[in-house]
């Protein structure tokens, strides 16, 4: 082996018969096996494919939810329009809601609310459109209702805190024949969204709108019904189904808060952060009355009383005609009749004594007078919203004390500093015994018990990294298969080929590990290295020595061959 002649046999023919073979990466290429060729084929399409897949992973759009809670036929109805406006569309929820990308989702509302999607499940007026020829009176009654129901309806659903409602009308048939007719009435029935209620101002509304919709509907005509079941209107004995309505607790929970964080601020700075709980129960009079006085006083003072009226009258009458002179027959004589002579004095009217008692007459003055007399009309109205009692509770923690040595302990408070924070907290919320408050002040050690929080999870269980890997699976996955298709099966092919091609131009390339690569030059295993026998260079002669220490099966194997044909010969 330490001269190249050796190896070549003495009856071989010159190698230089062989083809010519195109130069180049595709030439080298077609110099490789079928099996080779298409393993590399198989690697080009893979890499091509998953190439491919990953621009369509990237480049599809984020879907974000157009409508959700459709009814099939509202859902159908979408998916229809969506088809002519070109807007692709997904299903998720099992058909209850209908997904568009990201971009068009604002675009698509816009353009289905203008086509009047989506309906509901409800109709309104639309049904007068589709008015058969030849409908009955009642049939036409019934579909003016079922539309006056469904646009009802339709304006109680646009509320805020409404997630749907019902409406039923009783309208009564009108007949001039009775004497008393039948007055309409209606139900509505509200399902709220979860945590949402209505005051009494909005229910109010409610009654109001439905009973101004309806011709001659009164509003005690009206009831509203939650999806509980609870009344939210007045019954018809004017009591109220839910006791407090939504202001009246409001107003409770407002009262409570305060002299909560009332306790809270004052004793916090003392006894520290989360050192203390504080709840307020707060009784709270609701009831309304009033009350109407009246006082009356006698005039007091020195100042003259009012009149209120005076009256005087003031009458005189002349007297009778009685008896005068000396009793006898002249006086017992009837008046001469009265004569009015035309010239001279009158004749008298009675005897002698007449003239002094005609001039004599009675006199009679009566005077009424009225004076004011004090008085005093006063009303009282109570005022609603007083707060009757208040009773509080207040838990302390105890006291933490922190060693030289930074050990903590914890040791309760004392009797007297106990009473001292009762009188803090009956200073807060404005005690008064009269009123029946009770405040109370209780010192007990705080549990602490270890929550785990996300910061505390590991990181391979916190929300964001495993949002993270679930983005970056797909990705990821067809990256990994890109590496295994070009180091296991594309890298071999190409040094393979880049070997056949070394060889055939008389160098062996000494980085060569590949045994398959040895059958595939020309002639076979036998004339694999009759390039020897030409003069060689250092480099080309160490080249094959360094072949022969790495395979040296394969270098046994193209001797015995050699001896084999000699002997053969």
């Amino acid at each position: 082996m330490d001269n190249a002649v050796a190896l070549q046999p003495p009856n071989l023919p010159a190698p230089a018969a062989a083809a010519p073979v195109p130069a180049g990466l595709l030439g080298n290429l077609s110099a490789l096996p079928a099996s080779r060729k298409l393993t590399l084929g198989a690697g080009v399409a893979g890499l091509v494919a998953i190439v491919v897949a990953l621009s369509l992973w990237s480049a599809q759009p984020d879907y974000k939810v157009l409508y959700a809670n459709l009814s099939d036929k509202d859902g159908g109805a979408i998916i229809a329009q969506l088809s002519q406006m070109n807007v692709p569309y997904q299903h998720a929820d099992g058909g209850a809601a209908i997904l568009v990308p990201a971009d068009k989702v604002h675009d698509a509302r816009l353009k289905l609310a203008s086509a009047g999607l989506p309906k509901g499940s409800t109709v309104g007026f639309e049904l007068m459109d589709n008015a058969r020829f030849g409908i009955t009176q009642f049939q036409e009654r019934l579909t003016f209702q079922r539309g006056l129901e469904g646009e009802l309806t339709r304006s109680i659903g646009a509320m805020s805190a409404v997630q749907s409602a019902r409406v039923h009308l009783a309208l009564p048939n009108q007949n001039g024949f009775f004497r008393e007719q039948q007055k309409p009435s209606a139900s509505v029935l509200l399902t709220l969204y979860p945590g949402r209620t209505l005051d009494r101002a909005q229910i109010a509304g409610i009654v109001h709108l439905v009973s101004s919709s309806v011709p001659e509907l009164a509003p005690k005509a009206v009831s509203v019904v939650d999806q509980s079941g609870a009344l939210l209107t007045e019954s018809a004995d004017g009591q109220h189904g839910m006791g407090l309505d939504a202001n009246q607790l409001q107003y409770v929970t407002q009262i409570e808060a305060s002299y909560t964080r009332r306790i809270v601020d004052l004793l916090e700075p003392v006894l520290g952060r989360n050192n203390l709980r504080a709840q307020v129960t707060a009784e709270v009079d609701f009831s309304q009355s009033e009350s109407t006085s009246e006082q009356y006083r006698p005039n007091q003072g020195n100042e003259p009383a009012a009149i209120r009226s005076q009256q005087t009258s003031e009458s005189s009458q002349p007297n009778g005609g009685a008896a005068t002179g000396i009793p006898g027959a002249a006086s017992n004589q009837p008046p001469v009749p009265a004569t009015a002579p035309v010239n001279g004095a009158a004749q008298p009217l009675q005897a002698a004594g007449g003239a002094a008692a005609a001039a004599a007459a009675s006199m009679k003055r009566d005077a009424v007078t009225n004076y004011e007399v004090d008085k005093t009309v006063r009303v009282t109205r109570n005022a609603t919203g007083t707060v009757k009692r208040l009773n509080a509770a207040v838990v302390v923690n105890h006291r933490t004390n922190t060693a030289a040595n930074g050990k903590t302990s914890t040791a309760p408070l004392s009797a007297e500093e106990v009473e001292k924070l009762t009188a803090l907290v009956q200073e807060a919320i404005g005690f008064s015994s009269e009123r029946g408050d009770s405040v109370k002040v209780v010192n007990a050690p705080f549990r602490v018990e270890k929550i785990d929080t996300p910061d505390d999870l590991p990181l391979w269980k916190q929300p964001q990294t495993l949002d993270l890997l679930r983005a970056a699976a797909v990705p990821g996955a067809l990256t990994a298969l890109a590496l295994l298709i070009v180091f296991g099966v594309v890298r071999p092919a190409l040094k393979a080929a880049g070997a056949t091609q070394s060889a055939r131009n008389g160098t062996l390339d000494a980085t060569v590990d590949d045994p398959e690569v040895l059958p595939a030059l020309p002639g076979g295993p036998s004339q694999t290295l009759p390039i020897l026998a030409a003069p060689m260079s250092s480099d080309k002669l160490e080249a094959a020595r360094q072949l022969a220490r790495d395979n040296p099966g394969a270098v046994a194997n193209i001797v015995r061959n050699w001896v084999s044909k000699e002997a053969a010969a």
